[in-house]
């Protein structure tokens, strides 16, 4: 077996991805061969993913928020993300277990990295949730969930905090398991046509 600049997957790495997604043998090892095309030196930047995310919503502005999901994977905060990051950040944002999703969550909406969110925190992934919404979406959101003000006002309130409170990763994934409704405002729905468009890549 040639080492993994030569085009193939190590087996470990196989394995491994295997046995933490939901994507068989021939589909991670598609997915190996079109990650090397777009970046053959086995990394992709924080630039690329950006622009990969760019071009899955024409119609918004997806960057900030893909800056936050890159920031989130970035586990050893390299600055880029090597194919075993990349392939569990596709996996956990589109059908991870909830817990491991709750953790990433937690992870994404922690964006200074110390352990709790504040509602700052709240606001400004909400808000990078709501540049990928399209103006003709964002017409049909109800009207105590319209601005990335009110939602983010809705989160905090629901976890019956004050405004200078914070909130741990236990009480955060506790507090959305026992709400669906707390879990569909803390999260961006990938429009179908995003997910079609994942699907394309593999081919």
């Amino acid at each position: 077996m040639g080492n993994s600049k030569s085009g193939a997957l190590s087996k470990e790495l196989l394995e491994d991805l295997k046995l933490n997604t939901k994507y068989s043998e021939e589909e991670l090892c598609a997915w190996y061969q079109s990650f090397l095309k777009e970046c053959p030196s086995g990394r992709i930047t924080k630039e690329q993913f950006e622009g990969i995310y760019a071009s899955f919503f024409p119609d918004a502005d997806p960057t900030a928020y893909a800056r936050h999901v890159f920031r989130s994977f970035d586990t050893n905060s390299d600055g880029t993300l090597d194919f075993k990051e990349y392939i569990v950040a596709l996996h956990l944002t589109s059908s991870g277990k909830t817990l491991q999703k709750l953790e990433w969550a937690f992870a994404l909406y922690d964006v200074d990295g110390n352990g709790t969110i504040s509602k700052n925190e709240i606001q400004e992934i909400v808000r990078s949730i709501f540049n990928m919404i399209s103006t003709e979406d964002q017409k049909i959101l109800p009207e105590d969930e319209n601005t990335p003000e009110k939602r983010a006002d809705k989160i905090w309130n629901f976890f019956g905090k004050q405004d200078n409170d914070k909130i741990a990763e236990g009480e955060f994934i506790q507090g959305v398991m026992e709400n669906k409704d707390i879990l569909r405002l803390i999260q961006f729905d990938e429009p179908q046509k995003v997910k079609d468009k994942l699907k394309e890549k593999k081919h």
